[in-house]
Order: structure tokens, then sequence, then C-alpha cells
């Protein structure tokens, strides 16, 4: 989502005696955005994803991988901020029909995670480098599958939902080593319940839908008759009970479709198309506040817990938008600004450093990457979107480093290796991720007592320095 510092909504003006229906459908309708939106999301994603049956990189059918086998550069749009240092592997898991056996192959020399995504966005498992996960068949089970007999040799691995999204991403040195990362990413399998038993491979229908359809999100109240259908179909977890009980007062909630119903007045309706019509600007709102909150605290950066929520549905909403999919901190911490250290709006006319005066506390390293604010790679002549831990930096006499980030080069030779382009005239993001941070570690990087990521800050215009 582009970070815009925009208006609260407020509540539209209404006359008349439908005034107080007006009013409070459209308050409890913008809770019910913010409440629905990473579910919606997701489920948008999905349908993209999925919509063509021919593999295309990140794209491609469910139950089974498909992966992206070179690295990412400003035209990877599949997610939001794509990581610029490792490949992707994605698979949809459907378990309606039966389970899925997941293959977990042995790993050596790269981190590589498989992180299980639910449909509210909530990171369940993450199997891989930090988890120790040991290499093997796995049984993904849903709970009308429990009872399901496990085959010889495999383990369960039981979820919540019929639909998982499995985020998988493996380390990518550079160029060189992309022979060895598409050999770990064809190890990675989902195999049907009943071909794994038998031994065979059931044959694939040929494909009909060579290209990929994006999914149009539904506007108006209809929102909320998909939302609905989507309630229903992946029940909310029981300490979400109270939020359902103040949504179901204007109609919304599982299995409802308030567009078609008669006990609804023309007042709640409008109400309710019209906090859908506001969310988009509500929910940027909520995260310039997010954001905000903890800016002080975290150098000018927003870092925090992500991947699970509880009933914080603000940062869950917020998450959905800037960075889908995120990882528990023990898997990986995040930390996203879009503003200097001055709180001015980043953009490709400045110029900026960041002084890192040691690496973070990580077991599995660390990266920086810079996005446009649409999350995408931004597009530069030397193909260079990210710097890890195992980049070859110039370090200042006192061990430190310090990060150029502006359009043109700098003139020095040890600076030029250490810039990360950004585009002229142009606002960005930067995201620095630290993978499988330190346990002891995590809980003063969220409290802002340990280590922080560095300020940025801003030089100049920018030019030939």
């Amino acid at each position: 989502m582009t970070f815009a510092l925009t208006a609260s909504p407020t509540v539209p003006a209404v006359a008349g005696a439908k005034a107080d229906d007006y009013q409070r459908a459209y308050r409890i309708g913008l809770d019910a955005y913010t409440y629905g939106l990473p579910l919606m999301t997701t489920n948008a994603t999905f349908h993209t994803m999925t919509s063509t049956d021919v593999p295309q990189g990140a794209f491609g059918p469910v139950n089974q991988f498909n992966s992206v086998r070179s690295p990412n550069s400003s035209s990877s749009t599949a997610v939001v901020a794509p990581g610029a240092t490792s490949l992707s592997s994605i698979a949809w898991v459907d378990l309606t029909g039966q389970p899925q056996v997941l293959h977990v192959p042995k790993v050596t020399g790269h981190y590589f995670v498989l992180a299980f995504i639910d449909p509210y966005t909530t990171n369940l498992v993450n199997l891989g480098s930090a988890s120790k996960t040991p290499p093997g068949d796995y049984v993904i089970r849903d709970p009308r599958q429990r009872g399901v007999a496990l085959p010889t040799g495999t383990q369960p691995l039981n979820v919540d939902y019929s639909r998982i999204w499995i985020i998988g991403s493996t380390q990518l040195k550079g160029l060189h080593d992309l022979p060895a990362v598409n050999a770990i990413q064809d190890r990675y399998t989902l195999t049907s319940l009943s071909d794994f038993v038998s031994g065979t491979v059931t044959p694939q229908p040929a494909p009909t839908r060579p290209t990929i359809t994006p999914y149009v999100m539904p506007t108006g109240v209809s929102y909320f008759d998909t939302m609905g259908a989507l309630l229903e179909k992946f029940p909310p977890p029981a300490r979400d009970a109270s939020e359902l009980r103040s949504l179901a007062t204007v109609g919304i909630g599982p299995g409802l479709t308030p567009s078609q119903n008669a006990n609804l007045s023309a007042g709640t309706k409008r109400g309710l198309a019209d906090a859908v019509a506001a969310g988009s600007a509500m929910v940027q709102k909520q995260t310039k506040s997010v954001f905000a909150a903890g800016f002080n605290q975290h150098n000018g950066y927003l870092l925090g817990g992500f991947g699970r929520y509880g009933t914080d549905y603000v940062k869950r909403a917020v998450i959905s938008q800037v960075g889908l999919g995120a990882f528990i901190s023990p898997q990986a911490m995040y930390a996203m600004t879009w503003t200097d250290h001055a709180r001015r709006a980043l953009n490709g006319s400045d110029r900026y450093v960041l002084r890192m005066p040691k690496g973070p506390p990580t077991r599995e390293g660390w990266s920086i990457t810079v996005y446009n604010l649409q999350g995408a790679l931004m597009a530069n002549p030397i193909d260079r979107y990210a710097f890890t831990n195992i980049s070859s930096l110039t370090k200042n006499r006192d061990g430190s480093i310090d990060i150029y980030v502006q359009a043109n080069a700098p003139k020095k030779a040890a600076r030029r290796a250490n810039w990360l382009p950004v585009t002229r005239g142009q606002g960005f993001e930067i995201t620095w991720r630290l993978f499988a941070p330190k346990q002891a570690a995590i809980p003063k990087i969220r409290d802002g007592s340990g280590w922080q990521p560095p300020r940025v800050v801003r030089r100049g215009l920018d030019g030939q320095h």
C-alpha cells in the first residue's frame, strides 16, 4: 500500500430519522473493515495467485509449490515487499478433499523457512533452519481430519483451517548460488495423502487457465457479504467473540449477507457502504498511528511483534497491507520506515546515510532492502536492491558501517560499495529483516532497550557525492 499521511475518516452528516442508524452502521462498519481486512486480503491473494493452472513463478495451482527461480527484481509483484536476498516457494494448501503430505528436505549451507499462514494472517508454524526441523514427511490435517491414520514414517502437522498459505523462503547468496537454491526448491513437495500411500501420481488435467487474473475486491455492502462467507468458511477463533457480537448488530458475521438483509434499514446499509469506501484511508491513518507510536522507541521505525496479533485487530490490518504474511519474531523480525529520523518523508531526490555501529544479534543474518511505496523493489541501473550480513561492505575504523541511500552513485569507491540506489523524485521505504534473532535479544529489541535499526539521517539534496 502507499504510505500516506491522510486524515482520519469522519462520520458524514446525515439528516432525518435514520441518522442514528447510519452513524452507528458507519462506525461499526469501519471496525468491521479493520477486523476483516486481513481475511479479505489473504483471500484476494489466494484467488489471484491460483487463478492460473500453469506454474508462473509464485503463481500456479493449489497443492503444489510454485517457485520463483531467479532473483526478485523491480518487476516482481507476486507479494508485497518481496525478499531480495532469497528465493520464494509458494504453496496454497487446500485440505477440503484430503490431507496433504509435505516433504521437508535436508538443507545444508542455506537458511530456509516454510512458514504456515492461516486465512487471518496468523503465522501458525515455521519449519526450517531456525526451528531445526528434521527432514521428512509431514501430514497436514485440518480439524476434520485429525483421526486420519498416518502412514509409517510420517509426522502429523495439524492446522486449524482447510486453507493454508505456505510461504517458503530459501537464502540466495548470489547468482552463483542459483543452481544450489533451485535444487533445494525442487525438493519442497506436496502430495495428496492417497497418492503418498499408493505411491502413484494422479494425472493432472490439461491446463485451461494460462493467464493470471487479478482478483477484484468487492465494494459497497457486498464487501461484507463476501466477508461473511469467508467468516463462515474459516471460523474465527473464540477470542474474537466479543468483536463478532458487535459486528452482528449491523448484520455482519459468519454466513451473513447484509446487502440482502431486509431487516436492516436503508440508513444502516448506506452507513456500511460508506464505511467500505472510507476503509482504505482509515487503514492508512492507522498505519501512521502505529508507526508514530513506536517512532522514538525504535529509532524512527515501525518495529514490533508480527505474525500473531491476538485481538490487536488494528496492527493485524496494518501489517496485512505493508507486510502480508509476516513471520513471528523467533523466525524473523522486521523494521520499516517511510521517513527520516526528523519525520520527513523519504524521497529519492535527497541523500541519506544510515550508520550501523554493529550488526543485529541474529543466528541466520540480516538484510536491508529498499522498496517503492507500492512495496516493489526500486528499479536501478546496477540491479542492487539490498545488503546482507555477507555483503562486501566498507567498514569504518571503529567497525561501524555507513549505508548510503540516494539516486546518484557516490564519488568515493568506498561509499559506492555501500550504496543502495533509489529513484530520484520518488518516495520509498526501508525495511530491515533479522533472520532468526537470538532468543534472549528479542524482548529487548521489541521494547527498544536492545539493538535498534540505524537512524535514517538526511544529508541534503542528491548529487555526485
